[in-house]
């Protein structure tokens, strides 16, 4: 998370978290991309953990006002590279599902480093609404105001991570890939 500092790109007043791509979303070879872009009771390296419903009015106030979270390139504002076209919370976290536009120059790139693993982490941009403090001294995030959701080089998340992408229609085998990592992370 750049918590504090933002590039010269990045919006000001945005916040990011990270979450490792290949252990929580997939990538089918059409650029369609699926997964969690957060995890809900999962502290990252700096201590923050979101919670639960955290980003319910973001999303509900979005779609009353018919706009759409942004899928961007290492949180540039100037470089979107494809939709999201689902975003909605369950019980894991902030689920996404988009399309990579590889008409785009920057989505047919992000497209191959996807493949290569070179980039391997989702990241939320957002604002803290509402946050207390954990026991550890991290934020505990209550209520997001979420901007965008970007493919990243360096997720903050280390504990989200798979072996391997699931094939198109095996949501099933993605579920219990997650499920078992999600186990892993938390020691159980």
């Amino acid at each position: 998370m750049t918590y504090g500092s933002n590039s010269a790109r990045q919006l000001p007043g945005l916040e990011t978290k990270f979450v490792a791509f290949d252990q929580v979303a997939t990538v089918a070879d059409d650029g369609r991309i699926e997964g969690y872009a957060s995890l809900f009771g999962i502290a990252d390296a700096s201590g923050d953990v979101v919670e639960e419903g955290a980003f319910e009015a973001s999303l509900r106030r979005m779609r009353e006002a018919g706009r759409s979270v942004k899928l961007l390139w290492q949180h540039d504002p100037g470089e979107p590279i494809g939709v999201w076209d689902l975003v909605r919370e369950d019980g894991r976290g902030l689920r996404v599902s988009g399309r990579l536009m590889t008409e785009v120059r920057r989505g047919a790139e992000a497209l191959a480093l996807l493949r290569a693993g070179a980039v391997d982490g989702l990241s939320i941009g957002y604002r803290a609404v509402k946050a207390g403090r954990t026991p550890q001294g991290g934020r505990s995030l209550l209520e997001v105001d979420l901007w965008e959701v970007s493919l990243v080089t360096f997720p903050m998340l280390p504990e989200a991570r798979a072996s391997a992408a699931v094939a198109d229609g095996d949501e099933d085998a993605f579920e219990a890939a997650l499920a078992e990592a999600l186990s892993e992370a938390r020691g159980r």
